[in-house]
């Protein structure tokens, strides 16, 4: 039996790599990316969920704030809505005030949701920067350095998201187009719908077909800038530089990129989805206890379920608040695999482990 012999001694392996902190320093391979993940928020959970929970607090105040100066506006226009005579359909002027107020809403639970993906997406990297090195990190620091470059992270992650939302949109167009036409399809079984109900399907097919003709699209764009953010958080970057960096990073590397991100993505959906759906049925046991047979109104059915809704809202706030660093926290790890694949990063690393 032979032994090949190499630099480091006859029949001896190489030595690992340095490991100081969550992950070896060396190109990482999907497994050590979710162990690396999984790790980081083991041992830095608190700064992570810290600012999550905090983010997400705070756009639920300001989402229930809203929701109250908005109750406190259309309160008289439910109240009359649920005061109308027997057998009369409201009209457009009597549901206007409300379509208002929930548009005022979403708009405003849009923004609030954006700021707090912004601020979890800046805090990961934080993390992950002091945690492949082994050092520890607080609250108030995670929270200082997310807070000061959320611009910048809003910029990288708003600017693709527009490009990757326009199949979305015409996804509802087309939805929209058909629903059309099966109501016009309705009409012309009474005499009065023309040939509008063809048309309408003609258009919506179209906008469907042209929705997934950009599918392909989005997704390259939504992975060639997928880490935007770290290189905003890492390297101190702007939103433009970050989008460059991270197309340049992930050049070569994109169907690997894609892979680790899609599946840590439905495995991050899939888990919180189901925990959610468990919360949403088991708010759906004391709601089958309220009797509804005196045909209650608005106010009666606010005052019975509100405070549950309350409840339910709160709880899968926290289980997003629980899930979101996770994606962050892959992204975070691919940047650094994809820097010392491409740019020799692991011996500055280790370097600076040893010199910390």
């Amino acid at each position: 039996m032979t032994y090949a012999t190499g630099p480091y001694g006859y029949g001896c392996p190489p030595p690992p790599p340095p490991k100081p902190g969550v992950i070896p320093l060396a190109p990482l391979g999907f497994g050590e990316i979710l162990t690396g993940a999984f790790t980081t928020y083991g041992r830095y959970w608190k700064p992570l969920l810290g600012v999550a929970v905090a983010a997400y607090a705070a756009a639920a105040v300001v989402i229930g704030a809203v929701c109250l100066v908005a109750w406190a506006a259309v309160g008289d226009d439910v109240r009359r809505l649920g005061d109308l005579p027997g057998g009369r359909s409201p009209d457009f002027a009597d549901v206007q005030p409300l379509i208002v107020a929930f548009v005022c809403v979403w708009l405003v639970a849009m923004a609030a949701y954006v700021v707090c993906s912004g601020l979890v997406y800046a805090a990961a990297p934080a993390v992950v920067q002091e945690a492949v090195l082994g050092r520890p990190v607080g609250f108030g620091a995670v929270w200082r350095r997310a807070w000061s470059r959320l611009g910048a992270v809003l910029g990288a992650v708003v600017l693709p998201l527009l490009v990757t939302v326009v199949p979305m949109l015409l996804l509802m167009t087309g939805f929209a187009f058909l629903m059309g036409a099966v109501f016009a399809g309705l009409a012309d079984s009474e005499g009065s719908g023309g040939d509008a109900a063809s048309g309408f399907a003609i258009v919506g097919l179209l906008v469907f077909v042209a929705a997934l003709a950009l599918v392909p699209l989005a997704l390259w764009l939504w992975i060639k800038y997928s880490l935007a953010p770290t290189v905003a958080v890492i390297e101190n970057q702007g939103p433009m530089v970050s989008l460059r960096r991270s197309s340049a990073l992930v050049k070569g590397s994109w169907w690997r990129v894609c892979g680790c991100t899609l599946a840590t993505s439905m495995m991050v959906g899939t888990a919180s989805g189901l925990i959610q759906q468990i919360i949403a049925q088991a708010g759906t046991i004391p709601m089958s206890t309220v009797d509804l047979s005196g045909d209650p109104g608005p106010q009666e059915l606010i005052a019975a379920f509100g405070g549950l809704v309350v409840a339910l809202v709160v709880a899968q706030l926290l289980v997003q608040a629980v899930a979101a660093p996770f994606q962050p926290l892959v992204s975070a790890l691919l940047y650094v695999d994809q820097r010392i694949r491409r740019e020799n990063l692991a011996p500055v690393l280790a370097q600076t482990a040893d010199a910390s």
